[in-house]
């Protein structure tokens, strides 16, 4: 049985039957049962449980019970005529928590607002009111912003940090190992500390907005909410009156990166087409001393003109044998990151390094059974490619990127018609989808005047999805679009997404059987070489994957050898090229010279 509680001023069971009603309700809101309370108070059993109903004590708010014990205990505690040091103690606390539950009281009543449970928020708009700063850092925000940042570094990224002595950085990495993330947080804390501009250089505007992206989410975690594009940036750690730090987010039209200076952070520039003559006006931003060039990016192919840049080669051109020098860019001499005889501090950080240096975020044994060879020496292994084997060239393909933010003012990519209702194409290759590998669907919209441009919207990988899943995934993608025809390779598990698409009911149209053979697959290939070679085709600069899953188709001989065909490595991003197949099933519904617009789809079979 519980505990019977404390007297009050006298015993209840002395008062009058009426007075013994709180006592009783008090009690049975602390967990008593009838029979205890009528056995403690001397009251009849009836006369509790008639109480306990007609007051409606199981009904009241749980508030209201605390405020009971509460008030029951203090009447105890001030009652008690020798009190201790305890006392004292538990008084002061209990004080406390009834006015706690007087503001939620307020709170809960008609009317009630954020400042009466909270007195800071009923003071804050009285005296003068102190305009907040916008993109503004305290002191001690800035400092759990480094620390944060100091916290999570990998070994490699460490040794970026420690290489900022050096006014130029270049940095050949794999795939996926955090560069941009951490340049991006580098180039903030840098701002917040010495008000330097920054500068992000990247292959499309889009490209360069994942910078901005990593920023705005980095201030946010100590309370900053960064606005604007270029973003300006004060900080309590410099001067009130000194100029805030600006930081620029450039796609590679070089027109819009003249006349800025300051740090500035060039990513994937092995990319990126013209590089030459946006290097020159990159360089220019950094001309005095006191600003850094970091240049980081996957490796391409032996063919980009940065590669020169990166071997030393395009230093020593034009100048006497013997003021000529030697790099070794070899992985042995950069593995650690070392500066060579031309001030470029150089550093190769390959999917083994990163795991050794304790980035624990890829599973390289399945890397290497997903992707052939050459394709994990490329994309992980920080090897460039040699395309002089490849069906596609790859400085028509870069020259092909374009800055899509910028340039396509009337596509919509976030809107429910991206491109109102103007006819679209698509394409789909399913490629042994059925074991694992990639599937692919291309949205493009096709030249709006003879030899125009096809213009390539949107690109989806499907993995792991079966036909009827695919099926699923393509019909509504392509609802958002008025699509007059889908080129679909109908072997394989293609066979089945053909069958339910090409259904009447399935709200399609032009629906289209491909059945590959080596004729079909040569014409496909003539015909995007032919509108590649032409530059007919757009897409966003930032989709690398376009450019590598074209270079990744190969000429070669039949198994009989009697025959030319093309194929590309199995498996991952690029396995099987078949985001390239899916853009050449939507270029194979044009006439190979592109002078006349179909007027109806074709089938190939």
């Amino acid at each position: 049985m519980a505990t019977a509680p404390t007297p009050l001023l006298a015993d209840p069971r002395t008062l009058p039957e009426g007075e013994r009603r709180r006592p009783a309700r008090s009690l049975y809101w602390r967990g008593w049962s009838y029979a205890q309370i009528a056995d403690e108070l001397a009251l009849k059993y009836d006369t509790v449980k008639s109480w306990c109903r007609r007051d409606r004590w199981d009904d009241a708010p749980s508030i209201r019970k605390l405020e009971d014990c509460l008030e029951t205990r203090l009447m105890v505690l001030i009652a008690k005529e020798r009190k201790t040091g305890a006392d004292y103690t538990e008084l002061d606390a209990l004080r406390r928590q009834v006015e706690s539950l007087a503001k939620v009281r307020r709170y809960e009543a008609p009317g009630g607002h954020g400042g009466d449970l909270n007195d800071k928020v009923a003071n804050r708009n009285a005296g003068e009111r102190k305009k907040a700063q916008k993109n503004h850092f305290s002191a001690e925000a800035a400092e759990r912003l480094k620390a944060i940042f100091l916290d999570q570094l990998y070994g490699y990224q460490q040794a970026w940090l420690d290489a900022l002595s050096f006014r130029t950085r270049m940095i050949l990495k794999s795939r996926q190992i955090g560069a941009t993330y951490y340049f991006a947080f580098e180039a903030l804390i840098d701002a917040i500390e010495t008000g330097r501009n920054q500068i992000f250089l990247s292959a499309s505007k889009a490209q360069a907005h994942q910078f901005r992206s990593y920023i705005v989410s980095f201030a946010k975690l100590v309370g900053v909410d960064l606005k604007g594009d270029p973003m300006l940036i004060t900080s309590e750690l410099r001067p009130s009156d000194e100029a805030a730090a600006e930081l620029h987010f450039l796609g590679t039209n070089f027109r819009t990166a003249q006349g800025r200076h300051g740090n500035f952070y060039f990513d994937e520039f092995f990319w990126v087409h013209s590089f030459e003559e946006l290097n020159k006006v990159a360089s220019g931003m950094a001309t005095h001393k006191k600003w850094r060039k970091t240049y980081f990016s996957t490796p391409s192919t032996i063919a980009h003109p940065a590669h020169p840049y990166w071997t030393g080669e395009r230093r020593n051109r034009r100048r006497r044998k013997v003021d000529r020098v030697s790099i070794d860019v070899s992985h042995a001499a950069l593995k650690d990151g070392a500066q060579g005889p031309d001030r470029v501090w150089r550093h190769i950080v390959t999917i083994e390094d990163a795991e050794a240096a304790g980035c624990d975020l890829f599973d390289i044994d399945e890397l290497r059974d997903e992707y052939a060879p050459d394709e994990f020496a490329n994309l992980f292994g920080c090897e460039f490619v040699d395309d002089s084997l490849s069906a596609f060239r790859f400085n028509d393909l870069v020259a092909c990127g374009c800055d899509t933010l910028v340039e396509w003012t009337d596509v919509r990519p976030d809107g429910a018609r991206p491109y109102g209702d103007r006819a679209v194409w698509a394409g789909y290759d399913p490629q042994n989808s059925e074991n694992g590998d990639n599937a692919s669907l291309t949205i493009a919209a096709p030249p709006l005047t003879e030899g125009g441009a096809f213009r390539l919207l949107e690109k989806h990988p499907l993995r792991g999805l079966d036909f009827e899943e695919q099926a699923t995934f393509i019909k509504a993608m392509l609802k958002r679009y008025n699509c007059t025809y889908l080129g679909i390779d109908a072997t394989g598990v293609g066979a089945g997404v053909y069958q339910l698409l090409a259904k009447p009911d399935s709200g399609l149209r032009g629906v289209t059987k491909i059945e590959y053979s080596l004729e079909v697959k040569a014409a496909m290939v003539m015909k995007a070489q032919h509108t590649i070679a032409r530059g007919r085709i757009a897409f966003d600069a930032g989709w690398l994957d376009v450019v590598s899953s074209f270079v990744s188709i190969k000429k070669t001989l039949t198994t009989s050898g009697r025959n030319v065909t093309f194929k590309a490595g199995r498996g991952g991003d690029d396995g099987h090229a078949d985001l390239a197949w899916s853009i050449m099933h939507i270029l194979i519904n044009e006439p190979l010279d592109g002078k006349a617009k179909p007027t109806a789809t074709m089938e190939i079979i």
